[in-house]
């Protein structure tokens, strides 16, 4: 059974750990390009490496809001990354998407990446939001418009491993992958 995530979902109320192992094998697309979610993170307000940690501010004000919700940011000045925002309002949560099997609107994300290696056209938050054309003003939309994530069935195996290219909370496995895919950011 499919499962169109859209606000007001109860799954996006769980805490984004749950959330952020539950996607994996979902499709997300922003305006009919994208594929199969194989690698997100999950961030807290309890801890550290989270944006949320220091409260809210001007720049993670869409983590604080309601679930269902797009928090995207740019990361180092240069790279947008999409995430999901989970968990009851207030609470600060979000789930990263790290890394898509791309399969829809192919032509797109090449064009945009410059790049014909399928393996380099979304395996990153950088390169995912580069290849699906996500931006800074899709922060704080609701899920359902541009972008949307359907859950369906997965028969991948998932595994928790540390989170990437964090300094903090660096004991915690909460990032989430498709074991074995070929299209995750990093092994392991």
């Amino acid at each position: 059974m499919n499962l169109r995530l859209v606000p007001g979902v109860p799954l996006l109320l769980e805490p984004p750990t749950r959330v952020a192992r539950r996607l994996i094998g979902g499709t997300l697309l922003h305006h009919g390009v994208g594929g199969v979610i194989v690698e997100t993170e999950a961030y807290d307000a309890t801890e550290p490496a989270s944006h949320s940690f220091i409260g809210p501010t001007k720049r993670n004000r869409a983590m604080f809001g309601p679930a269902g919700h797009l928090y995207v940011y740019r990361s180092h000045g240069i790279h947008w990354c999409l995430n999901l925002v989970c968990g009851p309002a207030g609470s600060g949560g979000a789930v990263l998407i790290r890394a898509l099997e791309p399969l829809h609107g192919l032509a797109e994300m090449v064009a945009r990446r410059g790049t014909e290696d399928s393996r380099l056209l979304c395996s990153g938050p950088g390169r995912l939001s580069e290849a699906l054309g996500v931006t800074g003003a899709l922060d704080g939309a609701p899920l359902g418009e541009a972008v949307t994530i359907t859950l369906g069935g997965t028969d991948a195996a998932i595994r928790a491993t540390p989170r990437i290219g964090i300094s903090r909370a660096t004991h915690l496995d909460w990032r989430f992958v498709a074991d074995g895919s070929p299209w995750l950011s990093r092994r392991g």
